[in-house]
């Protein structure tokens, strides 16, 4: 499929496609005889799994980093369990600091509605 396809189905602008491509988050995007990318399912589950990092606040650096140690095949394996491993670490903590945040939230609200506070 080409770019405009991929994009639409990854929901991803071209230009953050072409980025990703330029800093190495996507690699190995073949061209047709006319130079233009053509994108295959393989690049669908990549960049699918490139958002929901992105989506759950891993820095792209880090993301920069797994997708180097993907590269590099079985021998990373290890590693690439460590990164993701520290990465569900952090995003358990954000979670339990977002349900602070709500918790104090409602108790707020629930303040309101009671006409408590003046």
């Amino acid at each position: 499929m080409n770019i405009k396809e991929f994009s639409s189905l990854v929901g991803l602008s071209s230009y953050t496609l072409r980025y990703y491509e330029k800093i190495g988050l996507l690699k190995n995007i073949q061209r047709n005889s006319s130079g233009h990318r053509v994108y295959a399912s393989k690049d669908v589950t990549w960049i699918g799994f490139v958002k929901r990092l992105k989506e759950t606040a891993m820095p792209l650096d880090d993301i920069l980093v797994y997708t180097k140690l993907r590269e590099l095949g079985a021998e990373s394996l290890l590693q690439r369990q460590i990164l993701l491993e520290q990465h569900q670490k952090n995003l358990r903590y954000h979670i339990k600091q977002q349900q602070n945040h709500m918790a104090a939230l409602e108790e707020k609200i629930n303040l309101y509605k009671s006409g408590k506070v003046g």
